[in-house]
């Protein structure tokens, strides 16, 4: 597919397809959570404050949520046409600006797991991109495109999610 007047091809299918591991990657984690309840939840943080006596990330970022989503992501990967390794650092890339996410929001005073629309989709979804970038063969045109794409299906995929009782928020 090609924009018109442009000399940019659209990467459809790997945008389909980085699109997919982003969302087992954050899916994952949440559906472990309501399957599992405290089980294994450790937080990455360890508890630790920050010097401004917030969190550094908060209990809701776990080893175990970061285990699952880079394992999901990987085994993934083949499943849509890619290696294992580029699925497992889609997912590692994802949480890493997951947790990016929460540092800034630790730092805001927003409570954890506050609606944030902006922080909570596009760290999670653009450094995934950014990282396979050159791997899949991404344009700025592609990145752009995924990460709006993404931003737009996590807050339908998120409220309909809460609707089925499956997230304990609609964001």
């Amino acid at each position: 597919m090609r924009f018109e007047g442009t000399m940019t091809e659209l990467h459809f299918w790997p945008i389909v397809q980085c699109l997919i591991l982003l969302t087992l990657a954050n899916g994952v984690p949440v559906i472990a959570k309501k399957m599992l309840g405290e089980w294994l939840s450790w937080p990455i943080d360890g508890g630790r404050l920050f010097w401004d006596g917030q969190p550094f990330l908060g209990r809701s970022k776990t080893l175990r949520g970061l285990v699952l989503a880079i394992m999901a992501a990987g085994i993934g990967g083949p499943l849509v046409g890619l290696d294992a390794a580029i699925g497992a650092l889609i997912g590692f890339t994802a949480m890493v600006g997951d947790m990016l996410s929460s540092f800034i929001k630790r730092r805001l005073r927003l409570a954890p797991s506050a609606e944030a629309p902006g922080f909570d989709q596009v760290p999670e979804s653009l450094l995934p991109f950014l990282a396979v970038k050159n791997l899949v063969g991404f344009s700025v045109w592609d990145i752009l495109i995924g990460v709006g794409a993404f931003w737009i299906g996590e807050l339908v995929v998120s409220r309909l999610l809460y609707m089925l009782r499956i997230r304990d928020r609609p964001y």
